[in-house]
C-alpha cells in the first residue's frame, strides 16, 4: 500500500482532461478510458486513482477520475497491469493485459471494503486550494485558523476574495458578488448577508467556489462573480461521527456534531451547532465643518463602544434517498435561531471654532436582535445512462423572521446635565423565498454537451419600522411619524438558459445564453403610488480553452451580469443610532449592469502551480453611497447632519490583474501566495456635484504551514489589504495576521488546535472623508483580536493525511 501511496502522488501531478487523442495509426498511440462509479449508489467516484503498469520496466503512467467518474489514458501497445483504487472501496485489478488498440474499459463498480470502514473520513485532509479552469475551489478542512470560526473568517481566507471590518465581501475588489449556498439562494445568507455570514459556523463548511467567468447556468446576479458555499455532506458507509468544542477570548464558548449514517439506499447526514460569542468593537468620528468663507466654523467628535453578545444555534438535516440505480432523491431541513444584544455607546463632543468645548451628550443604543431562519429543500436527479445524460429537479422554499427591539437613550453632560426623553425602537422583517429550478444535460459524442433549464425565483420581504418617543405627560410612548416606516417588497425572477459546449482536440468552449425577466414591487406605508418595475434582459457567455500541455492552458471568458439593489438599499428609513450621522435607502434604485473579460494562465511545475489572470469590466449605473449635509433641528439647535445614502451615480470601468502561486519546498513545509491588483475608474455627477474618481488598490495573503518536531503543525496566514479611494474617501491600508497550531492526539481520533485571529490588534478600517463643507475622518473596529481553542473528536473515522500532490493546488481541468 505504501508503495501504491508513493506511485499516487506522482500520478496526482496530472490533470483530468477531455482531450481528443491523437489516431493511434499516426502517433502508434492508443488509449484506456473508462467511468468508475460506486456499486451500491451506482454514482460517479471522483479523485478514483487508475494506475497503468508496463510490463517491460517502462515508467508507470495512470490518471485520476474526474467529478463524473471517467478517466482517459494514452499509452503505446504493449502489455499492462492496469488497477483502480478508491479509499474505502476494494480495488480492482487486470494482470497482463494485452493492449494493441485503443481500450474501453466501460463502467468499473468498485464495491465498499467493510473491513477499511474504521479508517472512513468525513473531513478529509485536502490541498487547501485546487485550481480549475473555470473556477477555483478553497477545502476547509486543512484551515486550522477557521477553527471554531464563521463563514465570515472562512471567506476571508479565500484566495480573490476579502472581507473587511464591516463583514461586506468583496470579490477582486468589487462588493457585487452573488453568493449561493450549493449552488442556490438561501436563508442561510439572510436578510442580510453580513450578519447571516456571521452566525454561519465553519465547520458546516466544506468548500467554497470562486466562479469569475460563470456560465449562462448560474444566475445572473452579481457583477463581481459568484461565490458558491458547498455544505458538508457526508457519503461514507455506516456511521461516521466528529464532535467540536470551542472555548476562546473574549467570550467565545460552542460546539458541533457533523454525522451522517449511510446503509444502501439511505444515507443520513447532520450539521449541528451552538455558540455563544461575545464581540466587543470600536469607532471613532471626528469632524471639522467650513462655511461658505472656506473658513473653519465649528468641530465635533464622535466615539461609539459597541459591547455585542448573544448566542446562535443551527441545525441542518440531511436525507438522500436512492429510488433506482438511476434516480434519488435528497431533502434537507435547515433551522436557525440566535438571540443577541448589541449596546452601542456613542460620545459627542462638539466645539467652536477656537476649541472650546459648547457640548457633550451620550447616546446609548441598546438592542435586542431575534432571528429565525427556516429553510425547506428537495432534489431529485435523473440519470439516463452513465456518460452524464441526466435532469434534475430543486425545489426550495425559505423563510426568514428578524425582531429588533431598540432602547435610545440621550444625556446631555456639558454644560450641564440633562436626561432627554428616551426613544423606543421596533423593526419586524419577515422574508419569504420561493425557488423552483430544473437542468437537462445531453452529452453529445464523447467531447460535446448539451445543456438547457429554467429557474423561477419568487421573493417577498414585509418590513415594519417604529419609531415611539417617551411622553412625560401620560408616562407613555407614542408613535413618531417622522420615522415610522413600513415596507413591503416583492421581487420575481422568471429565467431560461441554454448553453453548448465542446471539446476538439486541445481547443474547449462553451457558449450560452440565459433570459431573465424581473417584476418588482415596493409599499411604503402612507404611499400610494405604484413603485413597480418590470425588464427583461439577456445575459451571454462565453468561456473558451486552449491546452498547450498537460501542465499549461489558458482559458478566455466573457459574460454579461447584473446587480439588483437588495431591499434595504431601496428602503428611505433613517437609521437612529446617531443624530448626526444618518444613513438611508434610495427607492428610485436600478439595477446596475456589468460586462466582464477574464483571461486566466494556468501552470505547473513539479512543486509549484502558478495560477494568473487578467481582468476587465465596464459598468452602467453604477451604485454608490454618497454623502450630503442637512441642516436640522437638533434638540432645539440648528445642527448640520451627515445624510449617507445610495444613488445610481456613475458608469464604472474595472480591471486588474491577480495570480496565485503555491509552493512545496519540503514535504514538512506548505507556501502560498495570492496577490491582487485593480484599478476602479468612476465617472458620474449628482445634483450638480462631480464625484469623479480614480480608485488603485490591492492585496495580497500569504500562508506558511510547516510541521513541528512531534508532529505539531504550525499554520500562519498574512494579509494586507492597500489604501483605497473613492470621490470623496480615502481608506488607509489593513494589515492582519492569524497564527494557529494543531496537534493529533488519541491515535489520530482526535485533534487540539489553538489559534490567534488577528494577532496585532489592527483590522480597522481608519478612513478620511471630504465634502465641500466637511472633512472628517475615523476609525472602525468591529471584533478585537480573538484567542481560540478547539477540540475535534472522531467516531469511527481515522484522520487520513493529505496525499501530496507535488504543487498544492492542482485539480481538474474540465470546462463542462
Amino acid at each position: 500500500m505504501k508503495k501504491l501511496t508513493l506511485i499516487i502522488s506522482c500520478l496526482l501531478i496530472a490533470s483530468q482532461s477531455f482531450a481528443q487523442l491523437p489516431n493511434a495509426k499516426t502517433t502508434g498511440r492508443v488509449t484506456i478510458k473508462g467511468t468508475v462509479i460506486d456499486f451500491d449508489t451506482k454514482e460517479p467516484l471522483e479523485y478514483a486513482t487508475v494506475v497503468v503498469k508496463p510490463l517491460n520496466g517502462d515508467p508507470i503512467t495512470g490518471d485520476i477520475t474526474n467529478s463524473k467518474g471517467h478517466f482517459n489514458i494514452e499509452i503505446t501497445p504493449g502489455n499492462y497491469d492496469i488497477s483502480i483504487e478508491f479509499i474505502s472501496f476494494k480495488p480492482y485489478e487486470l494482470k497482463n493485459v494485452a493492449i494493441v488498440k485503443s481500450l474501453n474499459l466501460g463502467v468499473i463498480e468498485l464495491a465498499i471494503n467493510a473491513e477499511a470502514l474504521d479508517e472512513v473520513e468525513i473531513v478529509a485532509e485536502k490541498s487547501t486550494v485546487e485550481i480549475r479552469l473555470d473556477k477555483k475551489i478553497y477545502n476547509v478542512g486543512k484551515d486550522m485558523t477557521v477553527k471554531g470560526g464563521t463563514a465570515s473568517d472562512v471567506l476571508d481566507n479565500v484566495p480573490s476574495v476579502t472581507v473587511d471590518v464591516d463583514g461586506t465581501v468583496s470579490l477582486r475588489g468589487s462588493e457585487n458578488v452573488r453568493i449561493l449556498i450549493n449552488g442556490k439562494p438561501s436563508s442561510m445568507v439572510g436578510l442580510s448577508g453580513t450578519d447571516a455570514l456571521r452566525q454561519l459556523p465553519a465547520d458546516a463548511i466544506e468548500k467554497v467556489e470562486v466562479i469569475t467567468s460563470p456560465s449562462a447556468r448560474y444566475e445572473a446576479e452579481g457583477t463581481g462573480g459568484i461565490l458558491n458555499i458547498v455544505l458538508r455532506k457526508g457519503k461514507a458507509q455506516g456511521f461516521n461521527a466528529s464532535v467540536t468544542a470551542t472555548a476562546g477570548i473574549p467570550d467565545n464558548l460552542g460546539g458541533s456534531v457533523n454525522l451522517n449514517y449511510r446503509i444502501k439506499k439511505f444515507n443520513f447526514f447532520t450539521n449541528t451547532a451552538y455558540s455563544y460569542t461575545n464581540s466587543p468593537g470600536n469607532s471613532y468620528n471626528n469632524a471639522t465643518y467650513f462655511n461658505e468663507f472656506d473658513e473653519i466654523s465649528s468641530y465635533r467628535n464622535e466615539k461609539t463602544d459597541y459591547d455585542r453578545s448573544g448566542g446562535r444555534f443551527n441545525t441542518r438535516l440531511g436525507l438522500e434517498y436512492f429510488l433506482t440505480d438511476k434516480s434519488s432523491l435528497t431533502g434537507t431541513f435547515y433551522y436557525r435561531e440566535s438571540d443577541r444584544n448589541n449596546i452601542s455607546t456613542n460620545y459627542t463632543s462638539e466645539f467652536d471654532a477656537s476649541k472650546l468645548l459648547t457640548r457633550k451628550s451620550i447616546r446609548i443604543n441598546d438592542k435586542d436582535d431575534v432571528n429565525k431562519n427556516i429553510e425547506y429543500s428537495l432534489n431529485y436527479t435523473h440519470d439516463f445512462n452513465d456518460s452524464g445524460h441526466n435532469l434534475s429537479f430543486d425545489f426550495q422554499y425559505n423563510n426568514d423572521d428578524e425582531n429588533e427591539f431598540t432602547f435610545i437613550t440621550d444625556y446631555d453632560t456639558y454644560p450641564s446635565f440633562l436626561e432627554r426623553n428616551p426613544e423606543r425602537t421596533t423593526t419586524v422583517e419577515s422574508d419569504s423565498e420561493f425557488t423552483l429550478k430544473g437542468d437537462y444535460v445531453l452529452p453529445i459524442g464523447e467531447n460535446a454537451q448539451f445543456e438547457a433549464g429554467f429557474n423561477l425565483n419568487l421573493n417577498e420581504i414585509d418590513s415594519d419600522f417604529l419609531v415611539q418617543d417617551y411622553d412625560p405627560d401620560s408616562g407613555d410612548f407614542i408613535n413618531n411619524p417622522d420615522f415610522t416606516n413600513s415596507l413591503v417588497f416583492e421581487q420575481n425572477i422568471y429565467a431560461f438558459y441554454t448553453q453548448y459546449g465542446s471539446k476538439i482536440n486541445k481547443f474547449s468552449y462553451l457558449l450560452g445564453l440565459r433570459s431573465e425577466t424581473t417584476d418588482r414591487s415596493i409599499q411604503l406605508l402612507g404611499d400610494n403610488t405604484d413603485n413597480q418595475k418590470t425588464w427583461t434582459e439577456l445575459f451571454p457567455t462565453v468561456n473558451v480553452g486552449i491546452e498547450f500541455s498537460e501542465t499549461e492552458s489558458l482559458t478566455v471568458g466573457y459574460n454579461r451580469r447584473l446587480r439588483r439593489p437588495r431591499h434595504f438599499y431601496l428602503n428611505p428609513f433613517e437609521t437612529r443610532t446617531s443624530e448626526t450621522t444618518i444613513r438611508k435607502g434610495n427607492i428610485n434604485l436600478d439595477p446596475t449592469y456589468t460586462g466582464s473579460f477574464d483571461i486566466g494562465y494556468l501552470k505547473r511545475w513539479s512543486k509549484f502551480t502558478l495560477n494568473s489572470s487578467v481582468y476587465y469590466s465596464h459598468s452602467t449605473n453604477n451604485i454608490e453611497w454618497i454623502q450630503t449635509e442637512e441642516t436640522r433641528d437638533v434638540n432645539g439647535l440648528p445642527t448640520i447632519v451627515i445624510v449617507r445614502s445610495p444613488v445610481n451615480l456613475s458608469t464604472q470601468d474595472r480591471y486588474g490583474f491577480e495570480f496565485t502561486a503555491n509552493y512545496n519546498p519540503f514535504k514538512w513545509w506548505k507556501l502560498s501566495q495570492s496577490f491582487n491588483f485593480f484599478r476602479a475608474t468612476t465617472e458620474g455627477d449628482y445634483e450638480g456635484v462631480n464625484y469623479d474618481a480614480d480608485n488603485i488598490s490591492w492585496f495580497t495573503r500569504f500562508n506558511s504551514t510547516v510541521t513541528l518536531p512531534g508532529e505539531i503543525d504550525w499554520q500562519t496566514r498574512a494579509m494586507y489589504m492597500g489604501p483605497s479611494q473613492n470621490a470623496q474617501t480615502k481608506r488607509l491600508g489593513i494589515v492582519s495576521i492569524n497564527l494557529a497550531f494543531s496537534k493529533d492526539l488519541l491515535k489520530e481520533k482526535a485533534t487540539i488546535s489553538f489559534n490567534v485571529s488577528d494577532l496585532l490588534n489592527s483590522r480597522k478600517r481608519i478612513s478620511e472623508t471630504t465634502t465641500e463643507t466637511t472633512f472628517s475622518e475615523g476609525e472602525f473596529q468591529y471584533r478585537q483580536r480573538q484567542f481560540l481553542l478547539n477540540f475535534t473528536y472522531r467516531f469511527n473515522q481515522k484522520k487520513k493525511r493529505e496525499r501530496s500532490q507535488g504543487n498544492d493546488g492542482d485539480g481538474g481541468e474540465e470546462m463542462f
